[in-house]
């Protein structure tokens, strides 16, 4: 089999607060794919990182009275210790505020510069803080905005501009190919947005209405509208424009690029982040998957509602893994999700403390007692190409469902076949039955690995060593 390069990136959140569940969801989502990818033995690059410029950080630093360098250290550290709390394997962590990065978007900006994409305007528009973009009416729900239920702001300045309207036809041939969004429906939703007509927006601010930012290149008076900024972050994490290491030529321009996004970023990262590399000569992202929202009571979980979820709070409760399956086999991967602590806990109770956990625990223990082993792999489960193909295709529950399908054959079949009773007139074919569980037990171990890491390494340690030194999953009052 020929070795590929993979690049995958999430989006990179604001640090105006901790992270939220829909954070971990995407994190872990990507997650997997990288784990799976690598399990086949190609070559991953995956990245993620902390947004960090823009006017909705500055106001959150000044509420704090901290100066905004410290304020966005300080949170991009809560960031990263997602990593630990969700065992992510990510590769990179970019910060839109390290010199590289600073780097890269000036150079993105020198680019589409040179191509004649840029100039400079008066304007008057409403203006949305917690989207940080340039609204119209018809995006208002009752005056305020759809997602954070705030009024905009009426802003007239001065900005630089880029031709986003100029790459309308372009864009359209660039969505015509299927699966360069994921799902379908969304690829017809970016289509019939650009068939609406584009529009040329906003690249840049005022310094003296928004200080915290890139400056322009060649005009200090400005800085770069956080959006043109943060975007740039898919390649500078790959040391674009330099690139001394090779990993943007390896991993951007001959690799396989996939984005992961929630579903309203769909006119960032499949328009205007496509349109900038248009702009800049560079080649497009293959694939953007855009999963569903994580609600609560039905509102979609937002740092500005103030309904989040912790995920660091839950991997504390019930786990890393427990967390992990939850979000992979309990929240849809495309459309949205109503989540509660009361459906995690269930959720918990019936498919992990007593299922997997309680299988592996009786399995173990017949196989101590009855003093039953099984030497190395001789052949991959026969359910591999299945599950391999429904991650290919982003479908995280159905493959969580292959896997715990299993979970259920392995304890009709101790049902069954009662090997504790078999043991008592007939010790060899119980040891025959007790063989094949635990070797159906490896093969789960197996097909695990990508989705539930620490639970796949515990299960295979334990079938090692021929015994289970304590519960993978201890049940939750």
């Amino acid at each position: 089999m020929v070795k590929k390069s993979i690049y995958l990136t999430t989006t990179i959140p604001y640090v105006n607060d901790r992270p939220h569940l829909g954070h971990a969801l995407e994190l872990v989502q990507a997650d997997v794919i990288a784990r799976a990818h690598r399990g086949r033995g190609n070559d991953v690059f995956f990245n993620f990182g902390t947004d960090e410029h823009g006017q909705k950080i500055l106001e959150a630093a000044k509420k704090t009275g901290e100066p905004v360098q410290a304020y966005v250290d300080r949170y991009a550290t809560t960031f990263e210790v997602l990593r630990q709390g969700l065992d992510v394997s990510y590769d990179a962590f970019i910060r839109t505020t390290t010199p590289r990065h600073i780097a890269a978007a000036e150079a993105m900006w020198r680019r589409c510069e040179a191509a004649g994409d840029i100039y400079k305007k008066k304007y008057s528009g409403l203006y949305c803080v917690g989207c940080e973009r340039f609204v119209t009416e018809k995006d208002l729900i009752d005056g305020k905005c759809a997602d954070h239920g705030k009024a905009p702001v009426t802003l007239e300045e001065e900005n630089y501009f880029f031709r986003f309207s100029k790459y309308q036809e372009r864009l359209l041939a660039y969505l015509e190919t299927p699966g360069v969004i994921i799902p379908e429906f969304r690829r017809e939703e970016a289509i019939r947005f650009v068939q609406a007509g584009l529009e040329d927006f906003s690249i840049s601010r005022s310094v003296e209405k928004m200080s915290w930012g890139i400056p322009v290149p060649g005009d200090d008076t400005q800085v770069l509208y956080v959006w043109f900024d943060a975007l740039t972050n898919y390649i500078s994490t790959l040391g674009w424009p330099s690139d001394l290491e090779g990993k943007f030529q390896k991993f951007w321009t001959e690799g396989e690029t996939t984005q992961f996004a929630g579903k309203d970023q769909i006119r960032f990262q499949s328009l205007i982040w496509q349109a900038m590399l248009m702009s800049a000569s560079l080649p497009n992202t293959q694939r953007v998957v855009y999963h569903g929202f994580i609600n609560t009571g039905g509102q979609k979980m937002s740092k500005t509602l103030g309904n989040v979820l912790d995920p660091q709070v839950l991997v504390a409760e019930y786990g890393t893994d427990a967390v992990r399956y939850f979000l992979l086999r309990h929240v849809t991967p495309f459309e949205d999700s109503d989540v509660t602590t009361d459906r995690l806990k269930e959720a918990y109770n019936a498919n992990l403390a007593n299922g997997i956990g309680n299988l592996t625990s009786r399995i173990l223990k017949m196989s101590e007692s009855y003093g039953v082993t099984i030497g190395e792999r001789e052949q991959l489960p026969a359910e591999l190409p299945t599950l391999n193909s429904l991650l290919d295709h982003y479908e995280f529950g159905k493959a969580m469902d292959l896997i715990f399908c299993l979970v259920t054959k392995l304890d009709q079949a101790i049902q069954e076949k009662k090997p504790f009773s078999v043991w008592k007139t007939d010790q060899e074919t119980a040891r025959v039955i007790v063989r094949e569980l635990l070797e159906g037990l490896r093969d789960i171990a197996f097909l695990l690995h990508a989705c539930m890491p620490q639970t796949a390494e515990k299960i295979a340690a334990a079938i090692k060593i021929n015994k289970m030194p304590e519960p993978l999953f201890l049940r939750k009052e």
